[in-house]
């Protein structure tokens, strides 16, 4: 999303693009509800932890003396490793992108008005 966020800005501004990538977010997170599919680029200890934060907070007991789901997260080398994941998804995105033509394809002349009519 920032990769698309930054293109978008870099040709239509700031506020066309931050309404763009939002637009963009909303048609995922719809499509992601209504096939039922989970993120393919979310980082599996955050995504464990934000719902655990949820449950404890809600009133949930804490379960001691047990590595839970999202016991990951408080590993400082795997949090950097995934956040290197999603660094080279993003460049891998911004790579595909960048031999986009912004214009898109000439037209080519058909050169009608210089026809020779019968």
């Amino acid at each position: 999303m920032r990769a698309f966020f930054l293109r978008v800005r870099a040709r239509r501004g700031q506020h066309v693009a931050a309404v763009a990538t939002a637009r963009k977010l909303a048609v995922v997170i719809w499509h992601l509800l209504t096939k039922g599919e989970s993120y393919a680029r979310a980082r599996p200890s955050l995504h464990a932890k934000k719902p655990r934060d949820v449950e404890l907070k809600a009133g949930s007991k804490a379960v001691r003396g047990q590595k839970g789901a999202a016991h990951a997260y408080n590993i400082k080398g795997h949090r950097e490793e995934e956040r290197r994941w999603v660094e080279q998804a993003e460049g891998a995105y911004a790579r595909f992108v960048a031999g986009w033509n912004p214009r898109g394809p000439r037209k080519a002349r058909t050169d009608a008005a210089n026809e020779v009519r019968r």
